[in-house]
């Protein structure tokens, strides 16, 4: 199975991918994420304003066959959530790297431990 992995976006070992925009990370799940999640039905978000330490759950996402946790791919505080999911968690299946984001994390800096692309196809490719 060929992967949806874009260039010029990072990427977690936990099936996340960041976007840096600046000092902010913007932060969706994986094309492959929702692929083993499969139809995801709720959203649980992370509250703005709150501080998250990197690697901790920021959230909830529940399919119709099981229920997984987003995390903070680095240290920071949640300074914008995607409201919109509440009443479209499609959005998470069909526009993962799209509409499908899920939170921006203020941070102090980007960490190097983030995945390229390139990296991130290895990491599923072991897998298989």
């Amino acid at each position: 199975m060929v992967e949806n992995v874009p260039e010029g976006l990072l990427y977690t070992t936990s099936h996340e991918w960041v976007k840096v925009e600046g000092n902010r990370l913007r932060v969706g799940v994986t094309d492959h994420a929702q692929a083993e999640l499969t139809d995801i039905v709720f959203v649980e978000l992370p509250e703005v304003g709150a501080a998250y330490e990197a690697g901790k759950g920021v959230g909830v996402l529940e399919s119709v066959k099981t229920v997984a946790d987003v995390y903070a791919p680095a240290a920071g505080k949640v300074v914008e959530a995607n409201e919109e999911l509440k009443s479209h968690p499609e959005w998470l299946n069909k526009d993962p790297y799209g509409r499908g984001w899920i939170f921006v994390l203020e941070v102090t800096k980007v960490p190097e431990d983030l995945l390229s692309s390139e990296k991130y196809k290895s990491l599923l490719a072991s897998k298989t």
